[in-house]
């Protein structure tokens, strides 16, 4: 195995788990793309100290037919078994070739990874599979099968809602962003050094997604990381965005960027976000949504209302992925210049909103990892109702509010404030009893505040005491969360 490798741990655990016995195991693995799922199967495999075989589909263009892809699956097969080339003229064909050639004799993962690119052009592809599996590969006694790929809806639908794969699956794996302390690690040694709010700049545009992560250069600023990787012709996360959804969403793709593009502006409900798309929301919208969301840019938020104890009757979405956020909000508009290398600048900070921007790029950090808050806030194994933002617009009731953050139990709601400034002063506390007092909630629930913040903190905040939890973004960094 190539590269560095952080995390992943409790993953690990659960996948190592399949070697137990001395069985054929299926698994699914899914996930955004760029977020490490070969290389957690390469890993996997690795640990368990087995034979590792993997086969990728091709990414789909407009001239690519099933034969393509069967000529790719034969070219690497051919590698693999050090064997002469032979052209399949059918899945059954490949599959059963492949299974003469697997070794026998010692552990062996068998990984077909960017599966819906393999399938795309065979509309037998699934039962081609579910047959090699269930009258080949299952009677392999230490073979570990690894379905995989970033167009997550295509194995739901094809293989976890699939009745043909009903109680063969063994493990279904989400592979999800890194944490901020896991994705830290990719500054090595040099991270004791830096400032932590250098890093923490860095991963609100590129989020825990590890092949972002690989571009970052320690030696360098968090100004000319972001300046290279975005606001160059050549730089990675300026490409990037268009290669995702030309490979990832070849269905709908128009519809699904303009989604994007409205969440970019700020989370919605669901009527509201069909109606700006000029949509009926309806079932095809919700697909859409849930397709979204399995690829691991569009969080659903369906959250508790603290002031009824009932669940929100409108779901909210939200752009959960901080590179699409970031790309869609600040790159994608001076894209011309960029390509044409005429946009320059000495210093990220001097850009127009560049405060705002990070300071909601962080926030948006913050509720991806908001787990991490669960032990500084006091929550840690309580079981939560809820973690999500909450809006409530003004009526003739009272007054609206906005929280960035708001964690409920079975006895208590917390108020998170989440914070990115140079100097955070006693206003704050101004802002956020403000906002206290705006939360209509029975008399039986206790209200609790917190503030996770980044910057430099005024010592009267902490010595007044009016937030029960003070979070320091750092502690996460180096390790201390």
């Amino acid at each position: 195995m190539t590269g560095t490798f952080y995390g992943r741990t409790d993953l690990l655990e659960e996948m190592l788990e399949l070697w137990r016995n001395s069985k054929a195991k299926l698994m699914t693995c899914r996930g955004r793309r760029r977020i490490g799922k070969s290389t957690l199967v390469e890993r996997f495999a690795e640990l368990g100290k087995a034979v590792f075989w993997s086969f990728e589909g091709l990414p789909p263009h407009s001239k690519m037919t099933n034969q393509d892809q069967l000529d790719a699956f034969a070219r690497r097969l051919a590698e693999l078994a050090n064997v002469p080339f032979r052209r399949f003229e059918s899945w059954f064909d490949a599959f059963k070739e492949l299974s003469e050639r697997l070794p026998r004799d010692r552990r062996t993962v068998l990984l077909l990874d960017e599966i819906s690119w393999m399938g795309k052009f065979d509309p037998n592809f699934p039962g081609e599979l579910k047959f090699a599996w269930d009258k080949r590969w299952h009677s392999h006694a230490e073979l570990v099968v690894v379905v995989c790929g970033s167009v997550s809806s295509w194995i739901d639908e094809n293989i976890l809602s699939n009745t043909g794969f009903v109680g063969r699956i063994s493990l279904d794996v989400v592979v999800p962003e890194l944490s901020i302390e896991e994705a830290a690690s990719f500054w090595g040694k040099a991270r004791s050094r830096i400032a932590p709010a250098e890093i923490m700049d860095v991963l609100s545009v590129t989020g825990g997604v590890p092949r972002y992560l690989e571009e970052v250069d320690p030696a360098l600023s968090a100004d000319e990381n972001i300046k290279r990787m975005c606001f160059r012709p050549n730089g990675y996360l300026f490409r990037d965005f268009d290669d995702i959804f030309s490979t990832v969403f070849a269905a709908n793709s128009v519809v699904k960027r303009r989604t994007l593009e409205a969440l970019a502006e700020g989370a919605r409900e669901a009527t509201e976000l069909a109606s700006s798309l000029g949509v009926a929301r309806n079932g095809q919208f919700t697909a859409m949504m849930k397709e979204l969301e399995l690829a691991g840019f569009v969080a659903i938020e369906h959250g508790f209302n603290p002031e009824s104890g009932k669940r929100m009757r409108m779901v909210r979405y939200r752009l959960r992925d901080n590179y699409a956020r970031f790309y869609l909000k600040y790159v994608k508009p001076h894209a011309p210049e960029i390509s044409d290398g005429r946009y320059a600048f000495v210093s990220l900070e001097n850009l127009p909103e560049w405060n705002s921007i990070m300071g909601l790029a962080f926030e948006n950090l913050v509720l991806n990892n908001f787990r991490m808050l669960l032990k500084p806030l006091h929550l840690d194994g309580v079981q939560i109702f809820s973690a999500a933002p909450f809006r409530k617009a003004a009526d003739a009731k009272g007054p609206g509010v906005q929280i960035d953050l708001l964690v409920q139990t079975r006895k208590s709601v917390t108020l998170v404030e989440v914070k990115r400034r140079a100097e955070i002063g006693e206003s704050i506390e101004r802002e956020v009893a403000e906002k206290v007092s705006k939360l209509k909630v029975p008399h039986t629930i206790s209200v609790r505040t917190a503030l996770i913040y980044a910057g430099r903190l005024s010592k009267a905040v902490r010595g007044n005491g009016y937030f029960d939890s003070i979070i320091d973004a750092a502690s996460f960094i180096r390790g201390r969360g």
